[in-house]
């Protein structure tokens, strides 16, 4: 992901969903953050994405170690985070992502989960929350090597419109080479469901508050573990406060 020397178009399916026009105007991009967990070493980083900005970030975990991403990609016009992870032998990779648009926001969190050695497990939960002409893309390969036996992978991808004219995007994507793995994926969008808001209305909540209530229920859990979750949760909810 780092090294990019060409600006990019519409036809690299990292890019596919991009606001071509903004990623121009900051280009050329620094490289990548490179970040090494030593051998059975602890890594947690959160990242606020409000400004529109882009962050990449290549992290190499190493044997036995962990690493805990969590995400909350929120601001600018256009905002990306782009993650490049590699896992060694017993290596554990957690991602917990929540992205939240209005108007005519463009967000993306793309993703290369790369199991290099055996006995790694990795773990990615995606929420976005979309309204007005939003778009929110989540792309998330999972590359399995063929020497990376006893791989336990999974991805969680789910959208939520409040809007009909905004838009989700969605690619959570498996690259197996090895026999003994475990691998799942699991993708949908929809919308709030209104058997749901008819029951919390019917209970005193107003139509604003019964949404909340159902978007913050959606995104519940995505912070779990975070050092920063309190904090996590509460710019989620003034974001999730603007839409509704």
């Amino acid at each position: 992901m780092s090294g990019t020397t060409t600006l990019p178009t519409h036809r690299d399916e990292a890019w596919r969903y991009s606001d071509i026009a903004a990623v121009k105007a900051a280009w050329p991009l620094p490289d990548a953050e490179a970040i090494l967990v030593p051998a059975n070493g602890h890594f947690a980083r959160t990242i606020v994405q409000d400004s529109g900005a882009i962050h990449q970030l290549d992290i190499a975990i190493g044997k036995g170690a962990t690493a805990t991403v969590h995400v909350l990609n929120i601001g600018g016009n256009y905002g990306r985070v782009e993650l490049n992870v590699t896992l060694h032998e017993g290596a554990d990779f957690k991602l917990g992502a929540v992205q939240i648009g209005g108007d005519t926001q463009n967000l993306e969190i793309v993703t290369t989960v790369t199991h290099a050695e055996p006995g790694a497990t990795s773990s990615q939960m995606v929420r976005s929350v979309l309204a007005g002409t939003a778009t929110g893309t989540y792309l998330g390969k999972v590359a399995v090597a063929r020497d990376a036996q006893a791989t336990d992978s999974e991805q969680s991808v789910k959208a939520m419109l409040l809007d009909r004219s905004a838009t989700a995007n969605a690619k959570p994507e498996l690259e197996i080479y090895a026999d003994d793995v475990k691998c799942a994926h699991g993708c949908a969008i929809g919308e709030l469901d209104p058997m749901g808001l008819f029951y919390l209305q019917a209970r005193g909540l107003t139509p604003a508050d019964a949404k909340k209530l159902m978007l913050q229920a959606f995104v519940a859990g995505v912070f779990e573990g975070a050092a920063d979750a309190e904090m996590l949760t509460s710019r989620a909810l003034e974001k999730l406060e603007e839409l509704v």
